[in-house]
């Protein structure tokens, strides 16, 4: 029964105590798990993280794809349109009459002019990317605890990015608005565990000193899935947005098939379930070094009296809910997360409001997001998660709020792009910080209900950019308050930079214990 129980660094009670008042040092022989996966990890392993987080390209490219398919296309009046000149300088063709004014483009290349929105309300138009952002939520709160419970990592990812393939190819034979609006939900709720199910599993393959590289390796691959929509819509143009969908679509289900087949589970969640011997077999495969002592190493790690109260799909969430350290983390990470994903979310949708080119504002955006993860990767082992954190949500908040001070371009342009870059660059700070302040056995979830609620401030985005092409403050005004707001909450969480990564609420307690000893002891 030895080998079925739960390896995780530990201690009983008493050795706790002996060791907090520094009557006893801990065994000399103990290692944590980050050790041991830090001597053993090889090249093919680091490949296969860095493979992972690839996920996060297909990721992007579902989530903005309505910026392109769901864009309000130009028009221009006709000969018969022209004596009416007032109505053909409106921003819209709702008062003229049929036949005096045509689209631009063939009416297939949009949503909006296949199915006749143009005059349409705002909550019409933005259905379909709101229902994206509804199944995102959904799914989340449905799957969040499988990749923690009875999934794992590896099969919660290969599980979403599939469904979330298929579902958008199933997207190219929509007969109207509302099947197409349905097709987004579903594909929304297969995407909702892919970025996070990327994140840990990536991060749980690699020792201490590798984890912020990959975890920024997958915001890099989300900005290559960003970049690589206005390259696909600009060669797409005139063509159906149909074919935008199924040019996502088969990449992805490609993608999962190598995921299913190729990589391999995380031996962290491994070790929390209690599958000793997998874990060990999953190190061995992706190392070709020192193979017989693994299972020597592995023995060092001191085996926890129980496996914890992880015997359902909701129990991780019910240890969230009963912890109250672990509710109070992520009630305030979440409140940081739904500025954020109002800002995030909400900017790139907001680009046609600007009057500048569609294709140059998103590639703009999306270039923004390259210069944010070098930002990540050079701040995240340099300044505090809590201190940064602040810094960029307030700056994005003031950016934000500047759009709709200043109306002349490109200084306007300017601003939604520096906004756009200081969210991007909190958000990725963000999702950093969330793995090192839950440990393994919740961490799965404890994400996934962050990235929901940054999912939550996407679903109130394409509502507001809709009212905002009649009064910016209700698009970049709004945008620019809450994530300034929420961005505040952030300094109710502790300080994790420079620290290993915990297994078990327990140990996560002891390791609080033991600083606020150390800080209190003169």
């Amino acid at each position: 029964m030895a080998d079925e129980a739960p390896l995780l660094l530990r201690y009983h009670s008493a050795e706790n105590q002996n060791e907090l008042a520094g009557t006893r040092p801990p065994p000399p022989s103990m290692e944590t798990v980050d050790e041991t996966l830090e001597r053993y990890m090889g090249g093919f392993q680091l490949l296969q993280a860095i493979f992972v987080a690839f996920a996060w390209a297909f990721d992007a490219q579902q989530t903005f794809i309505n910026v392109f398919t769901d864009a309000e296309p130009t028009w221009h009046c006709t000969s018969a349109g022209d004596s009416n000149s007032a109505a053909c300088s409106a921003s819209t063709p709702c008062s003229l009459p049929p036949g005096s004014w045509v689209w631009d483009s063939p009416a297939h290349a949009s949503v909006v002019s296949e199915w006749s929105l143009q005059c349409a309300g705002s909550a019409l138009v933005g259905l379909p990317a709101s229902a994206y952002f509804l199944g995102c939520l959904f799914g989340g709160f449905l799957l969040s605890t499988l990749a923690d419970s009875v999934l794992g990592r590896k099969n919660m990812l290969f599980l979403s990015c599939f469904t979330m393939s298929l579902s958008a190819a199933l997207t190219v034979v929509s007969p109207n608005l509302w099947a197409y609006a349905a097709m987004r939900l579903l594909c929304g709720c297969a995407r909702a565990t892919v970025g996070t199910s990327a994140l840990v599993l990536s991060t749980e393959m690699v020792g201490k000193r590798w984890r912020e590289k990959v975890s920024i390796a997958g915001f890099f691959c989300f900005t290559l899935g960003f970049l690589s929509l206005p390259a696909m819509a600009y060669l797409n143009r005139g063509e159906s947005w149909r074919r935008l969908y199924l040019w996502t679509s088969v990449p992805c289900f490609f993608y999962s098939v190598l995921i299913y087949f190729w990589i391999k589970e995380s031996p962290r969640w491994l070790l929390v379930r209690g599958r000793r011997d997998e874990a060990i077999q999953t190190i061995k495969s992706m190392t070709a070094n020192n193979r017989n002592a693994i299972t020597s190493s592995f023995s060092k790690l001191i085996v926890a009296e129980d496996a914890g109260d992880f015997d359902n799909v909701f129990s991780a969430l019910k240890v969230l809910w009963v912890k109250r350290w672990a509710l109070r983390r992520l009630l305030a990470a979440m409140t940081v997360g739904f500025g954020l994903g109002l800002v995030y979310y909400g900017m790139p949708l907001n680009l046609g409001n600007l009057g500048s080119d569609l294709y140059l504002s998103v590639t703009l955006n999306a270039l923004a997001e390259l210069p944010s993860s070098l930002a990540t990767l050079f701040l995240v082992g340099r300044v505090n998660r809590r201190s940064s954190t602040v810094a960029f949500t307030t700056a994005s908040g003031a950016l934000s709020l500047l759009c709709v001070a200043v109306t002349t371009e490109p200084w306007r342009t300017a601003a939604e792009v520096s906004s756009f870059f200081a969210a991007c660059t909190a958000f990725d700070l963000l999702l950093i910080y969330c793995i090192e302040l839950f440990p393994t056995c919740v961490r799965n979830s404890a994400i996934t209900m962050v990235r929901q609620t940054i999912v939550l401030g996407g679903v109130f985005a394409p509502v507001l950019v809709a009212e905002g092409r009649k009064r910016s403050f209700l698009s970049f005004g709004v945008f620019g308050t809450v994530v300034g707001c929420c961005g505040l909450f952030t300094a109710c969480l502790p300080e994790t930079r420079g620290r290993s990564m915990c297994d078990t609420m327990e140990e996560e307690e002891l390791k609080q214990m033991i600083m606020s000893t150390s800080t209190t002891t003169p």
